[in-house]
């Protein structure tokens, strides 16, 4: 195995859950065209709104006046926990978070809504000591707040976290707040990815500590 010659210095990791930690495309994908076609959306136009790593409720501001959004957020949100038993962890998450020196800074960061993301979680049995999810930020990604506020809740600056992220909006909200950026082209391809470092998945990945509390990131090629 070949290291990346320089690691990446951190003080703490910020991931992205769907498509990063957990493979949940197949059920994301059968719950929003139900969804829409529930709600009579052209499928060109749902395609059109769309987009991987985006908050439901910022999707559905897209298509509906203010006053229904709650209740399709709420229905859309109803369907993708209907629908997690058949999700799974994706090539190296595991042994990633099991390999982080023990008290290392680490947080999951997603654009789903507090109750999906706990219902996902617990579905593959995965546990982050700090979870900031769509109900926490008053705009989600690519806005940078999501992961600013991560970072601010593990106690680290954002400039010295490090993002893993599979969607072009969440590498651009984790510019955006000025951390250093991991790709994961698990749902995009590589090229889409506008990131310092891309990866097949996370077992390209390994970390260690650096003798003085933080943490040196390493990517295998």
């Amino acid at each position: 195995m070949t290291l990346q010659a320089e690691p990446l210095l951190a003080d703490a990791l910020l991931f992205d859950m769907d498509g990063t930690l957990i493979d949940s495309t197949a059920a994301v994908e059968e719950a929003w065209s139900q969804w829409g076609a529930e709600y009579g959306i052209p499928p060109g136009r749902l395609a059109g709104v769309l987009g991987h790593g985006i908050p439901a409720r910022q999707i559905a501001e897209r298509l509906f006046p203010a006053a229904e959004v709650p209740a399709a957020v709420a229905r859309i949100e109803r369907m993708e926990i209907d629908r997690v038993s058949g999700l799974v962890v994706l090539p190296g998450v595991r042994e990633l978070l099991a390999a982080l020196p023990d008290g290392g800074a680490w947080a999951i960061v997603t654009s789903c809504t507090r109750p999906l993301a706990e219902a996902r979680l617990n579905a593959v049995g995965l546990e982050a000591p700090v979870l900031v999810t769509a109900d926490d930020v008053a705009r989600g990604k690519p806005d940078p707040a999501p992961f600013e506020l991560g970072a601010k809740l593990v106690g680290a600056a954002a400039a010295r976290c490090v993002v893993f992220e599979d969607a072009p909006a969440g590498l651009a909200a984790g510019r955006a707040a000025g951390a250093a950026t991991v790709g994961v082209s698990t749902t995009h391809s590589a090229l889409e990815l506008d990131a310092d470092v891309v990866v097949a998945d996370l077992s390209a990945v390994s970390v260690g500590g650096d003798g003085d509390g933080g943490l040196r990131v390493h990517i295998s090629g």
